[in-house]
């Protein structure tokens, strides 16, 4: 089962809406938009075939079904087996040509999360869906640090403190934000520029006294991107709009917004929910280990 709308007990949260700017963009190519929505098992991602990275993914976790399956076992034994979706055409999905090229001091970042799909009935189910997030439309580069740091950090902490501890069940969207002064890639891909997403976004869906509630954490990679020289310096003197987008962030923290935040600088629309997360500034998640010091996070699924 790929993503379902009527997964939190029935309460419908329908999956994001791009602009109609980016809309227009299927139109004006000839291309069907619903070609490029994409099922898994557990998740479904909505793929951008003009920046060759997925728009969003959208994933269903469901806690008292998750299944401990390590990821060295997957694919037989082999660990991680990445591949493109021969459902779209494969010259729109970035693959091993940007990964494996020069400079490319990134990883292949899972949008949705091998573990947060990793749920069913039984392992072979869980295991199935696990290995079906290693698409490299479910993939956008992300420097370790931010990879493997505090984004994991607040990613695990939702999954095993929150899911999974308390057997509850949530909704959660992930994606990139596409700017059009996104910085370059210093190495081009197959002779053209490559745009590397800076900022990244995940807003959460979950039930509270039968209520639908929503929240929303942002990060960014810019200045991480910049120190590893993966990406042209920036000359075109906008620091004072990269202002304006939160680039007061502490290299690769993690912050707490409003979802209507990331819809302002997003240009996607989210189904309505309550928040209890109001104020109009940014929360910094301070993590040690799996403490999260956080009024606004500890209170989201209480």
């Amino acid at each position: 089962m790929s993503y379902s709308e009527t997964f939190l007990g029935g309460i419908s949260v329908v999956i994001p809406e791009i602009s109609e700017t980016e809309i227009k963009k299927f139109d004006t190519n000839g291309l069907s938009i619903l070609d490029y929505y994409l099922e898994y098992t557990n998740y479904s991602t909505l793929h951008n075939p003009f920046r060759k990275f997925p728009y969003y993914t959208a994933c269903n976790i469901k806690g008292d079904l998750f299944k401990d399956i390590k990821r060295d076992t997957l694919f037989s034994g082999k660990g991680d087996t990445w591949s493109k979706d021969d459902r779209i055409p494969l010259d729109e999905q970035f693959g091993s040509e940007l990964y494996g090229a020069d400079k490319s001091d990134f990883d292949k970042g899972h949008l949705t999360k091998r573990e947060d799909v990793q749920w069913g009935e039984s392992e072979k189910v869980a295991q199935k869906a696990a290995e079906s997030t290693f698409f490299f439309t479910n993939a956008i580069p992300q420097v370790d640090r931010l990879n493997r740091g505090v984004w994991r950090s607040i990613e695990n902490y939702i999954l095993h403190q929150e899911v999974v501890k308390k057997n509850v069940s949530i909704t959660m969207f992930t994606g990139p934000v596409f700017l059009e002064n996104d910085p370059d890639f210093v190495t081009e891909v197959q002779e053209k520029v490559v745009k590397l997403p800076y900022l990244f976004w995940k807003v959460i869906y979950y039930l509270r006294e039968e209520k639908l509630h929503r929240t929303g954490f942002l990060v960014s990679q810019k200045r991480l991107l910049e120190k590893r020289r993966i990406v042209q310096p920036d000359m075109r003197g906008d620091e004072e709009m990269m202002e304006s987008l939160f680039m007061s962030f502490k290299e690769a923290e993690t912050y707490q917004v409003r979802v209507d935040f990331i819809e302002s600088i997003g240009c996607l629309k989210f189904q309505e929910a309550l928040e209890v997360f109001i104020d109009n500034t940014a929360e910094q998640l301070i993590l040690s280990g799996i403490d999260i010091r956080s009024d606004a996070l500890n209170d989201w699924t209480t």
